[in-house]
C-alpha cells in the first residue's frame, strides 16, 4: 500500500455550465461510448472514499474537476467531507482540492471550502478580452465579470486558491499584458496550461491553437517577469519554474508532466470507471471501476496496457540532449501522436529555445533563494 494516493473525482462528469471553444474534456466525452455519466451518487463517492482510505497509509488528497464538479451541488461536497471525518479512523493527513470555472462561486461555497481547508484552483485566460474569447457560457456570452467576481469572493473568505490560465496562442501573444493584470490583482499563484488540440487531429488547425512558437514566446517572456519579481523580493509561485527549482534542488517535480513518466493517477468518472490520466479518459484506458475493483486490481489493468511504460520511452534524440536532466521529455499527452505511436515532443524546439534563453538565470534565482 503506498504511503500516499491521489484520487481526482468528475462528480459532474462532463456536465458544465460553460462552452470553453478548446475544452480536451469535451473532446474526450465525444470520443467515448459513453460521453456522460451524469452525477456521482452518493454510493460511489463513499466507495471510492472507502477504497482510498483503507489502501493510503499516510496522506491521501481528494481533487475534484469535470465538466464542472460546482453542478454537483454543495449538499455532495458536504456528504464527502463527513463522511471522510467518520471513516478516517487511520487518522491519515486528508487533503481537499476543486477546479472551477468560478460561475457558482457565493458565500455558502466559499464558506464551505474555508472551513474544509480546500484549495481551489479557478480557470480564467488573463484579461477580460482574452477570457471571454474562449470562455464562454451555454448561452455564448462571455463569463470574465462573473469569474471575477467569484475570486473576489474566495479572496473575502480567505480561501486558498490559485489561478489557472490556458495557454492559447491569444494568451501567449499578449501574455506580458495577461502578467500584469494577475500582478495588480494580486493574484500571485498561478499555473499556466498548454492548450490541447483534439485529440489524433494535426496540431494548429485552430485560432487558439498553440504552436512551439507561440508556447516558446510565452516560456521566455513569463520567465522574465517571474525573474525580476524573483530577484526584487516579490517571488510569485509559477508551477513550471517552481518546479524546476525543486529539480534543480536534487527533488522530484510534483508536476507529473515534468518528471519524464507517467505516475500512479487515479481518475473516477461520475459511475465509478476509472482511468490512469485526466488526459486519457477513453475506453481504451479504462482501469476498471472503483464501485467492483480494488487499487490493485486497477493497477493489473494499468501494468497490461503498459500505460506508464510506453510513457517512458523517450525520443532517441532526447538521449543526448543537454537540457534532458530539466526537460525530461515533457507530458504523455505532447508526444502521443497515437496511431503514429509516442515520440518527440510536440513542444521541443520550444522547450530548447527556452533552456538556452533562461537557464543561467534560472541558477541565479535558485542560488538567491538558497543562499548558497
Amino acid at each position: 500500500m503506498p504511503p500516499m494516493i491521489h484520487v481526482m473525482m468528475k462528480p459532474a462528469s462532463g456536465l458544465c455550465n460553460m462552452r470553453c471553444k478548446y475544452c480536451f474534456y469535451a473532446d474526450e466525452t465525444e470520443k467515448r461510448e459513453v460521453a456522460n455519466y451524469g452525477m456521482m451518487s452518493v454510493e460511489t463517492v463513499k466507495n471510492v472514499i472507502d477504497k482510498t482510505l483503507a489502501y493510503s497509509t499516510r496522506e491521501v488528497t481528494f481533487a475534484f474537476q469535470g465538466g464542472e464538479p460546482t453542478l454537483a451541488g454543495p449538499e455532495f461536497f458536504r456528504t464527502v467531507t463527513a463522511y471522510v471525518k467518520e471513516k478516517n479512523t487511520k487518522k491519515l493527513t486528508v487533503n481537499y482540492a476543486l477546479q472551477t470555472n468560478g460561475l457558482l462561486l457565493d458565500d455558502d461555497w466559499c464558506a464551505f471550502f474555508k472551513e474544509n481547508h480546500f484549495l481551489i484552483g479557478v480557470s480564467l485566460d488573463g484579461t477580460k478580452e482574452l477570457h471571454d474569447r474562449n470562455r464562454l457560457d451555454a448561452a455564448g456570452n462571455g463569463t470574465y465579470d462573473r469569474v471575477t467576481a467569484g475570486i473576489r469572493c474566495l479572496e473575502k473568505h480567505g480561501v486558498d486558491f490559485n489561478i489557472l490560465t490556458v495557454l492559447t496562442s491569444e494568451v501567449c501573444r499578449r501574455f506580458y499584458k495577461v502578467y500584469k493584470d494577475y500582478d495588480r490583482n494580486g493574484w500571485d499563484y498561478q499555473q499556466y496550461i498548454p492548450c490541447l488540440d483534439p485529440l489524433a487531429e494535426k496540431r494548429g488547425g485552430y485560432a487558439w491553437s498553440l504552436s512551439p512558437e507561440r508556447f516558446s514566446d510565452y516560456l521566455k517572456t513569463a520567465f522574465d517577469c517571474w525573474y525580476r519579481d524573483a530577484m526584487d523580493g516579490r517571488k510569485k509561485y509559477h508551477r513550471y519554474f517552481d518546479n524546476l527549482l525543486l529539480m534543480l534542488n536534487g527533488q522530484p517535480p510534483e508536476a507529473c508532466g515534468m518528471s519524464g513518466r507517467c505516475g500512479m493517477q487515479y481518475v473516477v468518472e461520475a459511475d465509478g470507471s476509472t482511468y490512469p490520466c485526466d488526459f486519457y479518459m477513453l475506453d481504451e484506458y479504462r482501469l476498471g471501476n472503483l464501485n467492483e475493483q480494488s487499487f490493485e486490481e486497477l493497477d493489473t489493468k494499468r501494468k497490461e496496457i503498459g500505460f506508464v511504460e510506453k510513457s517512458i520511452a523517450p525520443d532517441p534524440g532526447c538521449m543526448n540532449c543537454e537540457w534532458r536532466a530539466l526537460c525530461r521529455g515533457g507530458c504523455r499527452r505532447d508526444r502521443d501522436y497515437f496511431e503514429a505511436g509516442i515520440g518527440k515532443n510536440y513542444f521541443c524546439s520550444a522547450y530548447k529555445e527556452f533552456f538556452k534563453y533562461a537557464y543561467p538565470r534560472l541558477r541565479e534565482v535558485y542560488f538567491h533563494l538558497t543562499g548558497r
